[in-house]
């Protein structure tokens, strides 16, 4: 019996230690998507819920990576502040500003940045105050709306808030997306920022190329042979946790995350920088 409550013991220590390790660190992993509609080669970099983390003294250490990474563009895919009364929004305001001082960024809001925007009796000012900082700094956010970076159509999704609420069961239909960003170019590489992983099927129904999508955390704690733990609605063992997804002929890359918030830890599933290669293929 002591033998095996030492083992619990030491269990339960390294278990901890993972945990504030991995909370405090990231990765930086890559991704290549081949694709017949682009004319070039293409290498971005994507980042999604920041939650006001910050690695080293004013981010530096994130900082470092990013300059360490060539892209020719910043793709931010939201919940880079976290929907919390009295959080402070300096930490992400300035990384914003560090990532524009070094490539074109362009940020695509999540639930976080749309609950401040809207709850206004709760948060105060907290969204202007945020959007008065980006103002100053060279950024495109994007609202439902497409930019066109050369041979790529780039989409930015802003779903209903309902569609992250918990007790909702809610589907998102190609034409609910359709009537929010028009229908896609089928020639061109189509490109869509989509926070909200869980109605990847409704995207890939609308016939994007790429999806990126974040919000799930990879789950927050990742479990050998099972994957991530929970999701943001409490939902046990999520599908979309991290890693490249599959549907309708659409590919979706999600990220892990590389901060938290309402769960603040990590386990076996640290912070993630993602590096996008795009390859151009013959026809």
């Amino acid at each position: 019996m002591e033998i095996f409550l030492w083992i619990i013991a030491i269990c339960v220590i390294i278990a901890v230690g993972v945990v504030i390790v991995d909370s405090n660190r990231f990765v930086v992993r890559e991704y290549t998507v081949t694709s017949d509609k682009l004319e070039r080669d293409h290498d971005f970099i994507y980042i999604s819920d920041l939650h006001c983390k910050s690695y080293g003294k004013n981010n530096c250490k994130l900082l470092k990576a990013v300059d360490g990474i060539s892209a020719e563009a910043i793709l931010l895919g939201g919940d880079m502040v976290t929907s919390k009364a009295g959080k402070e929004i300096d930490t992400p305001a300035n990384f914003v500003a560090e990532l524009c001082h070094r490539k074109p960024v362009y940020y695509s809001e999540g639930n976080h940045e749309q609950k401040i925007k809207l709850f206004t009796e709760r948060f105060g000012d907290m969204y202007e105050r945020y959007i008065k900082k980006l103002n100053d700094i060279p950024i495109k956010i994007l609202d439902n709306e497409k930019v066109v970076l050369d041979d790529i159509d780039l989409y930015a999704l802003s779903i209903p808030r309902i569609y992250y609420e918990r007790k909702q069961k809610l589907n998102l239909k190609s034409e609910d997306v359709k009537r929010l960003l028009g229908e896609p170019d089928g020639e061109r590489f189509s490109l869509l920022l989509a926070h909200n992983p869980e109605y990847f099927k409704g995207y890939a129904e609308w016939k994007p190329d790429l999806v990126l999508s974040g919000h799930n955390h990879g789950g927050i704690a990742t479990l050998p042979f099972v994957g991530g733990l929970i999701s943001p609605r409490f939902k046990l063992f999520p599908h979309y946790d991290g890693g490249l997804f599959e549907e309708y002929g659409s590919k979706m890359i999600l990220g892990r995350g590389i901060g938290s918030h309402t769960i603040p830890f990590r386990f076996l599933n640290p912070g993630e920088l993602i590096v996008i290669h795009l390859k151009k293929t013959l026809k």
